[in-house]
């Protein structure tokens, strides 16, 4: 999802997720047929970049006129705004009417579109991240060790907790998204490191 937040919990908009001591990305190249970073090995460490990024969800109809509740709402609401173009199932959709309801955004497309279905954006129009700032989405798929190298798992989700972010990773893991524990994101290399004795 797009979601921001940080290291001390300022949960914001667009999933991106801010670690402290979080280190810049080492080497590593990007094979172009596949979107994914190699190690100078030759493995792949990082699934490819989707081209569509989530940003809510079609929820239940709100009135006659094809309105519906958008779920799992991006924080930044001029992603429903009037005019806006989202990507259902790849295929563009305008937003012709917007407002809010219970504090949630109710739009209507040019279209129908099934209830359940995905609402992306493009991946390139994001903002630009600033340093030691991910987008939750980046960090999904990345391998997790702890400083000496005992493998934790795979990053399954970035779920957001009361005081900051959680990674939910694929071992039954969950990890605060702190200073104190996360030390390194590297995202070429497709790694994050976190220090010893939260997991």
């Amino acid at each position: 999802m797009e979601r921001r937040s940080s290291s001390g919990g300022d949960a914001r908009s667009v999933g991106r997720t801010q670690g402290a001591s979080i280190a810049k990305a080492i080497g590593g190249t990007e094979d172009a047929a596949t979107g994914r970073a190699a190690r100078p090995d030759g493995t792949d460490s990082v699934p490819p970049k989707p081209p569509y990024v989530p940003v809510g969800r079609v929820g239940k109809p709100h009135g006659l006129d094809g309105s519906f509740f958008v779920e799992q709402a991006s924080e930044e609401p001029e992603r429903f705004a009037v005019d806006v173009v989202l990507h259902v199932e790849g295929e563009p959709a305008r937003v012709v009417s917007s407002k809010w309801s219970g504090g949630r955004p109710v739009i209507r497309l040019d279209r129908e579109v099934e209830r359940g279905a995905e609402l992306t954006v493009p991946r390139e129009s994001l903002s630009p991240t600033e340093e030691h700032e991910y987008y939750a989405f980046e960090l999904v798929g990345l391998s997790v060790v702890e400083e000496g190298g005992r493998s934790l798992g795979r990053v399954a989700q970035v779920a957001p907790g009361v005081a900051n972010d959680v990674l939910e990773l694929d071992s039954g893991l969950a990890l605060p998204l702190v200073e104190a524990c996360v030390r390194e994101v590297d995202l070429e290399r497709g790694q994050i490191v976190v220090a010893a004795g939260f997991a």
